[in-house]
């Protein structure tokens, strides 16, 4: 027989998600490997966590394919890039 605790606390061990289904992120570059930096991608939903780090569907509008990846992997498309500051 299976019991559940009353009043139990929500576990807070699992990380959350970063990113909102509908924002727009891009891959991160690994190793030097030349990815298709400029290529961003859209947030089509979350997934669980894999190996200590929330899952994505991401999509791109330049593929037929949608991607699963995870969040390490992903950063926001509106970070300015280093050096590309006018007003510095």
């Amino acid at each position: 027989m299976i019991r559940f605790q009353q009043n139990a606390r929500p576990r807070t061990d699992t990380p959350s998600h970063l990113f909102a289904i509908g924002q727009t992120v891009r891959m991160k570059s690994r190793g030097g490997l030349l990815l298709k930096t400029a290529e961003l991608f859209e947030i089509k939903s979350r997934l669980p966590v894999k190996d200590g780090s929330p899952q994505y569907r991401i999509r791109s509008d330049q593929e037929t394919h949608e991607r699963v990846t995870t969040e390490d992997n992903l950063e926001p498309a509106g970070n300015p890039v280093a050096g590309n500051n006018p007003a510095a």
